[in-house]
């Protein structure tokens, strides 16, 4: 069975999928965009972005009861690979301990024109 997990603390889905899904004690977390769930505007700069599009996902872990130190896996689109190293400063800083295994891709175009967009898997335990 699978259960959907909702919270008003991150954006809403733009399309018909669950901000995220718990199966089998694990939670799988949709592609998070860098929008601010209070105002619906996306900060400017990768920096500031690949920060809301974690405070997204931590939201949406909170709702799952799990945290950060929950995911094992990562997967963060870029809209350009010259945004790497400064998503990758921003994005070290989210973890306290073992990093989460992780892809990382350049894709042609993301939704709303976002720079990266962030979706993660994490195990409850």
């Amino acid at each position: 069975m699978k259960k959907v997990i909702s919270t008003t603390a991150a954006p809403q889905a733009i399309g018909p999928y669950s901000q995220a899904i718990e199966a089998g004690g694990m939670i799988f977390l949709s592609g998070q965009l860098p929008i601010d769930p209070a105002t619906g505007v996306m900060p400017e700069g990768i920096e500031a972005q690949t920060r809301q599009s974690f405070e997204n996902i931590k939201a949406i872990l909170a709702e799952a009861g799990c945290s950060v130190d929950h995911i094992v896996k990562t997967t963060v689109f870029l809209a350009d690979m010259s945004l790497f190293g400064a998503m990758n400063e921003v994005y070290a800083q989210q973890f306290g301990g073992a990093f989460p295994a992780r892809s990382a891709f350049a894709v042609k175009e993301l939704p709303k024109q976002a720079l990266v967009e962030i979706e993660v898997i994490a195990v409850k335990a």
